[in-house]
């Protein structure tokens, strides 16, 4: 038993790590570019668009961890070349931005490329910790593994936020490189970590990956993925929610200051509300809640709670209630806690022995498209709206609000239409399970 919980301590190591990469890469790095070395704005968004280029890639590189082993293993390989590839990205892109001076389009290519090695690297190596999660955790172990893997990450981080931040408080080229470099070293160890001898070589492992790799990769996804119902609806089941729950992520702040007049240090502080709502709702959701009440009722939950403080959001925008809207923010904050805590389990869950890598894949691409639908839809809205009303700053938030809440109801009824059970990869597993229980199964 303690050996267990050691171990799942372990695997947590490439979680915190994750979070410290993320932390450099879009934190620090993003400001760097913009500040101390006077970028383009556009330019740097080019950069930092770099993973929605790879993220439709993650599909393949699940099916390469299913069915392509390297020595026996489907997760461990994948996760640390994976993180290998992510060091070396950013770190290449960091010296090719404070040191190697080429013309302008060699430095714009060189660091793209350079961008696009860090993405490749940090899918990979995420999409296979994940399967890895799918395959060493079932039933409830799993919700708890996933959402508290999700929490170290968060912790991972705000960790290295403030260490970054403490590091580079006296700015220099070549400090900015020192730190680079010691993040990436550390990541790259703590994935060894928590990867090595996390999988067992066994026959089952190599019957499991031949199955895998029966069908070229094109026909997999098209029986298991684009031509299965069930996953096209959770594809956009995924998708409403990560837009309802978060598009407003960069507009809370806007709207205290220019709907309720709050001023500068009142409305830093919402984002520390929301966080502290969102981490205390995981971490119960993972502890107990799910084990309790089921991920899909969670699910629903934290969906009704968020819809109900859309709808309380605009009411104190339009009473002028700042004391209301600050309450609300941490409301919002568990409800999106319990609704990713819900959706988390059920992406994890939506997989099998089989198809874990491909299927997660899938889901990863779903959630990278929300996010991205998210930032450009509020702000798109808001501005759109404030022309249109000339200059309302409360109508123009309050239509991003209710076209929010709006999304989150047709979540509520997708989720009342999904059923698992009848998905491809699901009835493909029942088919194998009882040719193998009665021994009409070859895997020669």
């Amino acid at each position: 038993m303690i050996a267990r919980y050691l171990n799942a301590l372990r695997l947590a190591l490439f979680a915190l790590g994750y979070g410290l990469t993320g932390a450099l890469v879009g934190g620090t790095l993003n400001r760097i570019m913009v500040v101390e070395l006077s970028l383009p704005i556009s330019l740097v968004g080019l950069f930092f668009a770099a993973p929605l280029f790879i993220v439709p890639l993650r599909a393949w590189m699940g099916y390469r961890s299913d069915g392509h082993p390297i020595r026996g293993l489907r997760r461990e390989p994948y996760i640390i070349v994976g993180a290998a590839f992510a060091g070396i990205g950013v770190i290449a892109a960091i010296i090719l931005l404070l040191q190697l001076q080429p013309s302008p389009i060699l430095l714009t290519v060189g660091v793209m490329i350079a961008f696009l090695i860090h993405e490749f690297g940090r899918n990979l190596s995420h999409n296979s910790f994940q399967a890895l999660l799918a395959d060493k955790f079932s039933d409830q172990a799993r919700a708890r593994a996933i959402t508290l893997y999700e929490i170290v990450t968060l912790l991972g981080l705000i960790i290295g936020a403030g260490g970054i931040a403490a590091s580079l408080r006296d700015y220099s080229p070549g400090k900015l490189i020192s730190v680079t470099i010691a993040i990436t070293v550390v990541t790259f160890i703590l994935s060894v970590v928590a990867a090595f001898r996390n999988e067992k070589r066994s026959e089952e492992t190599a019957q499991v990956s031949q199955i895998a790799r029966a069908q070229p990769f094109m026909a997999t996804l098209k029986q298991i993925a684009i031509g299965d119902k069930q996953v096209r609806l959770f594809f956009i089941l995924i998708i409403f929610v990560i837009v309802g729950t978060l598009a407003q992520d960069v507009l809370l702040e806007p709207y205290g200051a220019l709907v309720l007049n709050m001023d500068v240090e009142a409305t830093s502080r919402l984002t520390m509300f929301w966080g502290l709502g969102v981490m205390g709702a995981m971490l119960a959701s993972g502890l107990f809640l799910i084990k309790w009440l089921g991920h899909v009722t969670v699910l629903r939950i934290g969906l009704v709670m968020t819809i109900f403080v859309f709808a309380g959001v605009i009411a104190s925008g339009m009473s002028g209630n700042t004391g209301m809207f600050r309450s609300l923010v941490m409301v919002m904050g568990l409800g999106t806690g319990l609704a990713g805590a819900g959706l988390l389990t059920s992406i994890i869950n939506f997989t099998t022995v089989q198809r874990a890598g491909l299927l997660l894949g899938v889901w990863g691409i779903a959630m990278v498209a929300g996010r991205s639908i998210g930032s450009l839809f509020g702000g798109i809205i808001v501005d759109s709206v404030s022309l249109a009303t000339g200059g309302n700053h409360f109508v123009a938030y309050a239509v991003v609000f209710a076209l929010e809440a709006a999304l989150l109801v047709a979540a509520l009824v997708l989720v009342t239409r999904l059923n698992v059970n009848e998905s491809s990869a699901r009835q493909e597993e029942e088919v194998l399970d009882l040719e193998a229980a009665t021994g009409a199964v070859s895997f020669s």
